[in-house]
């Protein structure tokens, strides 16, 4: 989805790793929540409290999901999902846009 329509967007920003991550939550009428951000490049490490899908808009990254051993690259347009109550690290080589989706 490109667009979103009659939405909330929060106008305070998420910011974490002293601005190198930066979101802003979009509320949306049935009570799901979204957020939309930029992450620069940079070594990170993030929890989760409820289920996630993480799709990749633009950028160069890498993550390592709990309980995997390898590191998987992930390309503009694809996604990757992160259970709750879990964390999960990346690598980001390159300014990367994200839309975050919680479960």
């Amino acid at each position: 989805m490109e667009n979103f329509t009659n939405v909330t967007i929060t106008c305070k920003a998420n910011i974490y790793y002293d601005g190198k991550v930066t979101s802003r939550t979009v509320l949306f009428a049935d009570g799901s929540k979204k957020t939309l951000g930029i992450m620069m490049p940079g070594d990170y490490e993030f929890g989760t409290s409820c289920a996630e899908l993480m799709e990749i808009l633009a950028g160069d990254l890498d993550i390592l999901l709990p309980g995997d051993t390898e590191w998987k690259t992930i390309a503009p347009g694809e996604s990757f999902d992160v259970p709750a109550n879990s964390s999960f690290k990346l690598k980001i080589r390159k300014v990367t846009d994200y839309c975050c989706s919680y479960f």
